[in-house]
């Protein structure tokens, strides 16, 4: 009998504890979107519904009370989606940091407004890329024509979406 007290005052004990539980996000939540390139300032703690991001373990919708995580980001668009409009951005590379109290940072290596690009002058570029990529004399050149022609391809694939 006396070994049953001590779990039973444990067991009154975590009763009282109320437990937070995680939710979806309400329509009202908002999330704090800081959009930041080396040169520029894209978004600065503004207020948006829903941001889908191109993650390296796979496209994210991120909503207010997302889990706090950190996500590399490969070559695609970033979709920015405010109460009443749609943005979209590609970004070459990055990262995406969810912070705890509906925060996310973007950071990007480069980026622009989707609608910046020509189909054809990417088209013309991915050309140029892969032709560089085959002939290249040393293997250097050839990673980095790759890593080019990666990003043209990308920048293609939302485009032509």
């Amino acid at each position: 009998m006396f070994s049953l007290r001590p779990v039973s005052s444990v067991a009154r004990r975590a009763a009282t504890f109320s437990v937070q539980r995680r939710g979806y996000a309400d329509v009202t939540d908002k999330v704090k979107l800081s959009l930041v390139l080396p040169h520029k300032t894209i978004y600065s703690s503004q207020d948006v519904v829903q941001v889908n991001i191109p993650a390296e373990s796979g496209d994210m919708g991120i909503l207010a009370n997302h889990v706090p995580s950190i996500e590399a980001l490969r070559p695609g668009v970033v979709e920015v989606i405010e109460s009443g409009a749609t943005q979209k951005f590609f970004v070459s590379a990055g990262f995406a940091t969810v912070h705890p109290n509906n925060k996310l940072t973007i950071n990007a290596v480069e980026g622009a407004p989707l609608e910046d690009f020509s189909l054809e002058a990417v088209r013309a570029n991915l050309q140029e890329v892969t032709k560089v990529a085959s002939s290249a004399a040393s293997e250097a050149d050839k990673v980095e024509a790759r890593i080019e022609a990666d990003v043209y391809e990308a920048l293609q694939y939302a485009l032509s979406k």
